[in-house]
């Protein structure tokens, strides 16, 4: 039984998006310490933006924002093939298995170090590896949280911004429930991780948050439009690989259609 579960292209499918789903995310979160420069990144001069009274703002990003938009792509296509459900189901696991990798980090700070391992890094320019371990790892608990609800929140928003655009649209103009579902929560995210993280955490001014929030968004909303083909080809891909009629029959399943008529939807080719 499990083996004939297992050979099926949906289910293998599945698994196979919430392992990247879930992979993605918490590699995103564990290289969100790193703070980089996008204007460097592309060998320009960091930009100087005055926003919402908050001078000296530019494009200094988290790394985990490389990866994010990825998320989304994620997001709807499971959305289009599975539905609603699914998306929330991954979303959880995805925050359950996050949370345990922020336990385990803060458990292995704890653990006694070897007297030798301080110094290994030395010749590399680190003369306290346990420190370096532990600044890295050691995230403070409000960007934690921050981040781990702006995540669930957003996909939830997304995920029901994406069916109301669909139920509009149906089955044409992919762009628009995909991209217009990914700008609105990509705006709920970067506006909760940075509130909860630094406004709640650190009493950072409103104009502050406000401001690095607006200069997230752009960078999250110019992807959103950036990695709109790639939902494209993967949906070709994914149509190739489960076929015309299945891959048909998931989308009308995943939007809580009836089945009545789908048999004479002739296959492709």
């Amino acid at each position: 039984m499990i083996q004939t579960i297992l050979k099926d292209k949906a289910t293998k499918l599945f698994l196979g998006m919430t392992a990247f789903f879930c992979c993605n995310a918490l590699i995103a979160e564990t290289i969100g310490n790193k703070i980089f420069s996008l204007e460097k990144l592309f060998g320009f001069h960091p930009v100087n933006f005055t926003l919402f009274g908050q001078s000296g703002l530019s494009f200094n990003l988290t790394c985990g924002v490389l990866l994010w938009p990825l998320e989304f792509v994620m997001t709807d296509l499971v959305n289009e093939y599975f539905g609603r459900k699914a998306v929330k189901r991954i979303s959880y696991t995805a925050v359950i298995l996050i949370g345990y990798a922020f336990i385990m980090f803060y458990l292995s700070m704890g653990v006694p170090p070897a007297d030798f391992w301080y110094s290994t890094g030395v010749a590399g320019g680190v003369p306290d590896m346990s420190k370096a371990y532990n600044s890295i790892f050691g995230q403070g608990m409000w960007i934690i949280f921050g981040s781990i609800t702006a995540f669930l929140v957003s996909q939830l928003i997304d995920v029901t911004v994406f069916h109301r655009i669909k139920k509009i649209t149906g089955e044409k103009k992919i762009w628009l429930r995909a991209t217009g579902s990914t700008l609105i929560s990509q705006l709920v995210d970067s506006f909760i991780v940075l509130f909860i993280a630094f406004k709640i955490g650190k009493g950072w001014s409103w104009q502050l948050v406000l401001g690095i929030c607006l200069m997230n968004y752009i960078y999250k909303f110019t992807m959103a439009i950036i990695l709109t083909p790639v939902i494209y080809f993967v949906e070709k891909r994914i149509e190739k690989y489960l076929g015309h009629e299945k891959a048909v029959k998931m989308k009308r399943t995943a939007m809580g259609y009836e089945d009545d008529g789908f048999t004479n939807i002739p296959a492709a080719g």
